[in-house]
C-alpha cells in the first residue's frame, strides 16, 4: 500500500533553497513571477514609460515584418524607482510571407498563431501615446521596426538596456537577457514578447549589484545625454582596422546618410575624438562631419 505524497508548500520550497544555498554548494534559481507593484507610492512625482519588444520574420529592420508586439507600460520615479504597472499590450500579426522554421524554434510562434491576426494600429498609438520613454533590450533593432510600422514610436525618447548599461562591470556574464536573469537569482520562459518585457522590467527595478544604484536610474541618465556621431569619410583604406579598434561601424550608404566609417562619443569628448582623426588617420588638419544625437533620434533610422 502507497501513501500520496503532499507537494510542498511555497514557503516550504524556499526554505529549502535557502538551506541548499546556505551549504555554498548550490545556487537556486527562481521562477520570474508575474507582478504589477514594485516600490511602494510614497507621492513621488512621476512620469510613465513602456518595455517594448517585438518578435520579427528576421533581422532585416527595412524589409521583415513583425509578428509579435508586446509592451508592458509602468509608472516610474526620477531616481529610478518603480511603482507599478498600469497596463500591458501583446498581439499577434499574420506577416505576408512565410514565418520561417528558425523563427519558430526561437520564438515558439508558428503559422497557426498569427493566421488572421492584426496588430491594432490605433490600439498601439493609444497605448504609447503618453510615454515619456520607450526602452527595448537592442533598441537599435526594435525602434527600427517600431518606427516602420506606428508614427506613435517616432518622436518619443528611446533607451537601449543592452547598450547603455555596462551590464560586464556590475558582474553579469553578457548583457543579453538570460544571463541578466540570472545574475539576479531568476529565470523565465523567455522569447516571447510579454514574458521578456516582464523579465527586463525586473531586471531594472532592482540595484545594479556593484554600484548598487537603481539599474533604471543608470539606464535614464546615459540615454538623456546627447553624443557626437563622427563621420570619417574619405578616410585611408589602410586605416579601415584602427578605425574598428576605436569603435567605428562601417555606413555602406544605402540609407542616405554618408558611405563611411562612424562612431558615436559623449558630446564633450568630441573635440578629443576629432584630434585623434587628425592625428592617428587623416595625418592632416581636417573637420570632421558630425551630427548630435539625443535620445529622440538615437537609434532611429533617423538618426
Amino acid at each position: 500500500m502507497t501513501t500520496d505524497s503532499v507537494a510542498p508548500t511555497p514557503l516550504e520550497q524556499e526554505r529549502a533553497a535557502e538551506e541548499l544555498e546556505a551549504t555554498g554548494n548550490f545556487r537556486v534559481l527562481r521562477r520570474l513571477l508575474s507582478r504589477s507593484q514594485y516600490a511602494i507610492d510614497d507621492g513621488s512625482a512621476k512620469k510613465i514609460g513602456i518595455v517594448l519588444d517585438v518578435e520579427t520574420t528576421g533581422l532585416d529592420t527595412a524589409t521583415d515584418e513583425i509578428i509579435e508586439l508586446g509592451m508592458v507600460k509602468f509608472e516610474f520615479a526620477t531616481d529610478g524607482r518603480i511603482f507599478r504597472i498600469l497596463d500591458r499590450f501583446d498581439e499577434l500579426q499574420e506577416p505576408s510571407i512565410p514565418i520561417s522554421m528558425e523563427i519558430t524554434a526561437l520564438t515558439g510562434i508558428t503559422a497557426g498563431d498569427v493566421a488572421g491576426k492584426a496588430i491594432d494600429p490605433v490600439a498601439v498609438e493609444a497605448f504609447v501615446e503618453d510615454a515619456a520613454v520607450v526602452i527595448a533590450h537592442n533598441a537599435g533593432f526594435d525602434r527600427k521596426f517600431c518606427e516602420r510600422f506606428w508614427p506613435g514610436f517616432v518622436h518619443k525618447g528611446w533607451a537601449c538596456s543592452v547598450t547603455q548599461i555596462d551590464w560586464r562591470a556590475e558582474g553579469f556574464e553578457g548583457s543579453r537577457l538570460g544571463y541578466l536573469l540570472s545574475g539576479c537569482g531568476l529565470f523565465h520562459d523567455g522569447h516571447r514578447a510579454q514574458t521578456d518585457c516582464e523579465a527586463l522590467l525586473e531586471i531594472l527595478s532592482r540595484p545594479l549589484p556593484k554600484s548598487g544604484e537603481p539599474a533604471l536610474k543608470r539606464l535614464l541618465d546615459v540615454a538623456r545625454r546627447t553624443s557626437a556621431r563622427i563621420w570619417a569619410e574619405n578616410s585611408p583604406f589602410d586605416m579601415k582596422d584602427v578605425l574598428k579598434g576605436r569603435g567605428y561601424r562601417w555606413n555602406d550608404g544605402s540609407d542616405g546618410r554618408p558611405k563611411a566609417w562612424w562612431h558615436d562619443v559623449p558630446e564633450d569628448e568630441r573635440e578629443t575624438e576629432f584630434t585623434f582623426l587628425r592625428d592617428e588617420i587623416y595625418l592632416r588638419d581636417v573637420e570632421p562631419n558630425w551630427s548630435r544625437i539625443s535620445t529622440f533620434e538615437r537609434f532611429s533610422t533617423r538618426g
